[in-house]
């Protein structure tokens, strides 16, 4: 597949989100990143279902809903409801991970699942298989803006031998620090999906960054 871009809309102006949804759905990216934080898995939140619903009524290209939350799973219909197409949870908050990828895959969503940077990738052995994605943090979750951790290179090098050894379809994202200079060398070491926040939002031009990280991609 060509290297998908999933602007984060974290990193967007709240005051004009409609507009930044807007120049999302003109530009060359290919999904639209949600990251709801609860305040007790990481310390932040972000924004719930009245938000979400309102970004999905004027998106034009599909939610990637990632939860940094606490028992996901109790959320899982009432996030198609409100428009995910993508739903990911974290290895670290979820007790039945096989269930809960299940689960959202009969939903009709794209099933992920989110390693922590200091989660090892080994752990997804028995479970790559069910996931349709897996997002790697290249920072640690909660805030946006933060320096992406070096080391999750190796990380997409290790989960694409997985994938492969697997013999998966599985594809892997990556969301912390992705910018200009780094972006070819993640898709180098075997990323699918970069996510970028502020590399996009800081930009004057929202689809001329999309179209700079395609083509440094490419």
């Amino acid at each position: 597949m060509k290297h998908w871009i999933a602007p984060s809309v974290l990193s967007a102006d709240f005051l004009h989100l409609g507009e930044a949804i807007n120049q999302i759905n003109r530009s060359s990216a290919e999904l639209i990143h949600i990251d709801v934080m609860d305040g007790v898995f990481v310390p932040n939140i972000s924004y719930g279902f009245p938000i979400i619903s309102q970004i999905a009524s004027v998106a034009e290209k599909p939610l990637d809903v990632h939860l940094m939350i606490t028992q996901p799973e109790r959320y899982f219909e009432r996030f198609r409801e409100v428009g995910a197409q993508w739903l990911s949870v974290h290895y670290e908050a979820s007790i039945h991970l096989h269930r809960s990828l299940n689960s959202i895959r009969q939903m009709g969503m794209k099933a992920g699942v989110v390693l922590n940077p200091h989660t090892p990738v080994s752990l997804l052995a028995d479970i790559v298989t069910e996931a349709d994605y897996v997002l790697l943090m290249s920072v640690n979750p909660g805030f946006g803006g933060q320096i992406f951790i070096t080391n999750v290179i190796q990380k997409i090098r290790d989960l694409k031998e997985l994938i492969l050894r697997k013999n998966a379809t599985t594809l892997i994202e990556i969301d912390g620090g992705v910018d200009f200079i780094n972006a070819p060398l993640l898709v180098e070491a075997g990323a699918d999906i970069l996510v970028a926040g502020n590399t996009i939002f800081s930009h004057a031009d929202i689809g001329a960054a999309i179209d700079k990280l395609h083509q440094l991609t490419e």
